[in-house]
Parts: C-alpha cells; sequence; structure tokens
C-alpha cells in the first residue's frame, strides 16, 4: 500500500473512532429513533451519489461526440464503482441505486421522505441548493454536510473528490448498531427488513471490494504529488468532521424526542 495512504489512514483514525463509538448508535433503540436517524442520513446517501457522479464526469467521457478522456486505469475503477453503486438490486431482485433502495427503506420505517424529495424537486426546477434547503426545511447539519461536499465537487479537482470519496464517506457502522437492526428486525420485518438489506448490501459491495477499487483510484490521482497528498488529507479529515456533525445533530433530535414524548 502507498507510504501515504497509510499516512492518511494513521491520521483520520481518531475521526474514524469518534464515529464509529458515536453516541448515537447506541440512542437507537424503537423505530422511532431510527426514523429520525434516516431522515438526516439521507442527505448523505444523495451527496455520495453526487460526489461519485462528479468524479465519472471528471475521469471519463460524458458528452458527445466521445473521445477518450484522462487514464484508462482511472476510467476503469470509478465505472466499475458506479455501476454498483447506480444500478444494484434490491430485495426483489429489481434494479436500482443504492440511494433508492434507502428511501425505499424509508418508506417501510415510516420515516419522512418529504423533506429529501421536496429538496431534490426543487434542484431540477432551477432553485439553488440555499433555495432549495429553505423550501424544504432541511435539517441544518444536513444542510452543511452537503454544502462541504459540494465544496470539494465544485472545486473540480478529482484527487480531493477520490479522497473524500474514498476515506470521508465511509459508513463505519458498529457492531452494536447491526445487532439493534437485527433485533428489530426479528419483531419488525415489515418496518425495518429493507434498512437491514441496504446496511449488508453497503458492507458487502461498498465496504470491500468498492472501498480497495476507491484506494486504488485515490492513489492513481495523486502519485508522486505531494501537495496532492496534503490537500487530499485535509479534504478527508474535513468531510469526517461533518459526518460526527451529521450524527451529533441525529442523535440530538432523538434525545429531545424522547424526553418530549
Amino acid at each position: 500500500m502507498h507510504p501515504n495512504i497509510i499516512k492518511i489512514q494513521e491520521r483520520i483514525e481518531p475521526l474514524r473512532q469518534k464515529i464509529i463509538n458515536h453516541k448515537v448508535y447506541s440512542a437507537i433503540s424503537e423505530i422511532e429513533d431510527l426514523r429520525v436517524f434516516m431522515e438526516h442520513h439521507i442527505f448523505a446517501v444523495w451527496d455520495f451519489m453526487s460526489l461519485l457522479k462528479a468524479l465519472q464526469t471528471n475521469l471519463t467521457c460524458t458528452t458527445l461526440p466521445w473521445f477518450p478522456v484522462g487514464n484508462p486505469v482511472t476510467r476503469q475503477l470509478i465505472n466499475e464503482i458506479v455501476t454498483g453503486e447506480e444500478s444494484d438490486v434490491d430485495t426483489n431482485g429489481a434494479i436500482k441505486s443504492h440511494f433508492e433502495l434507502y428511501l425505499d427503506a424509508m418508506h417501510q420505517c415510516g420515516a419522512n421522505t418529504k423533506p429529501i424529495n421536496i429538496f431534490l424537486q426543487e434542484l431540477k426546477n432551477g432553485r439553488s441548493f440555499n433555495e432549495a434547503f429553505t423550501k424544504a426545511d432541511v435539517p441544518a447539519a444536513a444542510k452543511d454536510f452537503v454544502n462541504a461536499t459540494f465544496e470539494t465537487i465544485n472545486s473540480g479537482k478529482t484527487h480531493l473528490q477520490a479522497a473524500s470519496f474514498t476515506f470521508g464517506r465511509e459508513d463505519l457502522i458498529p457492531n452494536m448498531f447491526f445487532s439493534m437492526i437485527n433485533d428489530l428486525n426479528s419483531t419488525q420485518a415489515d418496518k425495518v427488513s429493507i434498512f437491514k438489506y441496504y446496511l449488508e448490501r453497503h458492507i458487502e459491495v461498498d465496504g470491500d471490494h468498492h472501498s480497495h477499487l476507491a484506494l486504488a483510484m485515490t492513489e492513481k490521482l495523486c502519485e508522486q504529488n505531494e501537495a496532492f497528498w496534503a490537500e487530499a488529507e485535509e479534504t478527508t479529515i474535513q468531510a469526517l468532521q461533518k459526518r460526527i456533525d451529521l450524527w451529533d445533530a441525529a442523535y440530538t433530535e432523538i434525545v429531545k424526542n424522547k424526553v418530549e414524548a
């Protein structure tokens, strides 16, 4: 493994541990708590897809007429990841993106999908991000999370996009969270079975094969440029901190709802 990859992994380990051990996971014990978590997390799922497509746009040819763009190795890496993320299968074998699968899980769970749907519709209608955030009443932490991601996207720097995708977007889900989901599924499968499947697919596809592809892509884009590696490290740290902030916000709302119940 490239020494700079190892350096980044060592630098971000404390932040990774904060995410793995975040108090939001232990706060989720009921369906109502899971709904709050999902209503925040869906924005991270969506802009993960946006980050992915930014990489594909910048590393391959997505316009006409077609020309060979960039390095063939990075083209192959990003196209393989896109296929898995944008065209996976749901519990019935139907082709769906991971974002659409997550929306299905939210519907089954009874989580509120209006904010994300209104937000996306407003963007489709040509509204600015700030206008769409306001119209959809998006949680402040989710708004900050998306804005930070799109700052990286709009930089146009593929090595930063790749670093954020590779190191900053890992959903580091602890075993205790899986145990809780399994417990809920054993008694309320009609509400959480799709989310359980989503987590399993995420770990199977994203957490294993795609993570190796993403590491190779980041290494290829940074190569021997030490300035690129330094920028990649800082972008990764910022992305992980935004994930912690998002989890903090979800935790605060979950606890607030419990107190008011």
